[in-house]
């Protein structure tokens, strides 16, 4: 098949689930976005910066952060330099054995100085946000039950903003950065949209798993099996140790948005088989 062929395919099975109407998205995009944006990383040799982490209660949601690990590991594999940046608690998880880039801007002013001024010191050459809560058109974030959850979320958004390279997003519900590309598409989603736009929007019935079709297409073009050194359940592991919660439990389990770890490890064996390695 032809790499749109693919790259079609892959969109497919990322929301053959349906968990949260991301069929309606997925209909308001472009064809092909998975190959676009994994032929942006493909080309990286400098730093990216992977934005994650969804604050849930007072700790961290595992959708998201897993996918950005996944992501991160095989984009430093392939010779580029990654950093995941994030506000805490996460980042204070992460720290000991990943470069971090801690988000601790307050408020969206102080925070647009301190992503310039990172912008400027990592000058990066793409920069991804996994599960990021996107502000809405009011300047507040929100969480799928329609929380204000503004108080607990470290701004990524100006980073998107004020970036002079290509930027990318994963959501898979409609609040989060990226969705603003396709807001009146999804707006009779039961969500509060996010307005914050990126240039190349991908979406999946998890967030986690659009990282897996990134690494789909690295490994495809590379004749190499990369999806099948992904473990989910020891990032889970790994993950659920520091305090992570499932998003929609809100527990402490090695799940993500109420699925086993088995689901995850489903999506990544039919996206090997759809590049050939299974």
């Amino acid at each position: 098949m032809t790499e749109l062929e693919l790259s079609t395919s892959i969109e497919a099975t990322l929301v053959a689930r349906n968990l949260r109407n991301m069929k309606v998205a997925r209909d308001a995009l472009a064809p092909g976005y998975y190959m676009r944006a994994a032929r942006i990383l493909n080309e990286v040799t400098g730093k990216v910066i992977i934005g994650t982490g969804f604050p849930v209660m007072e700790t961290f949601e595992t959708d998201g952060p897993v996918g950005a690990i996944a992501l991160y590991d095989a984009l430093e594999q392939l010779g580029a330099e990654p950093w995941l940046a994030c506000g805490a608690p996460l980042s204070k998880c992460l720290i000991n054995n990943y470069r971090v880039l801690e988000l601790n801007a307050k408020n969206l002013v102080t925070a647009q100085q301190e992503a310039r001024g990172k912008l400027e010191q990592l000058q990066p050459q793409a920069i991804i946000s996994i599960e990021r809560p996107g502000l809405s058109a009011d300047g507040c974030y929100y969480n799928m039950r329609g929380e204000d959850i503004t108080p607990r979320s470290a701004f990524f958004d100006p980073y998107l903003t004020n970036a002079r390279c290509p930027t990318m997003a994963i959501g898979d519900g409609g609040n989060e950065i990226g969705m603003g590309n396709i807001r009146d598409a999804i707006a009779t989603l039961d969500i509060n949209a996010a307005a914050t736009k990126c240039d190349e929007l991908l979406v999946a019935d998890v967030s986690n798993w659009g990282a897996y079709g990134l690494i789909a297409f690295l490994g495809y073009w590379r004749g190499r099996d990369m999806l099948g050194e992904i473990s989910p359940l020891d990032i889970l592991n790994y993950l659920s140790a520091r305090g992570s919660v499932d998003g929609v439990t809100r527990e402490n389990t090695l799940t993500e948005d109420g699925l086993q770890a088995e689901e995850g490890q489903n999506v990544i064996d039919e996206l090997r088989s759809l590049t050939g390695f299974q």
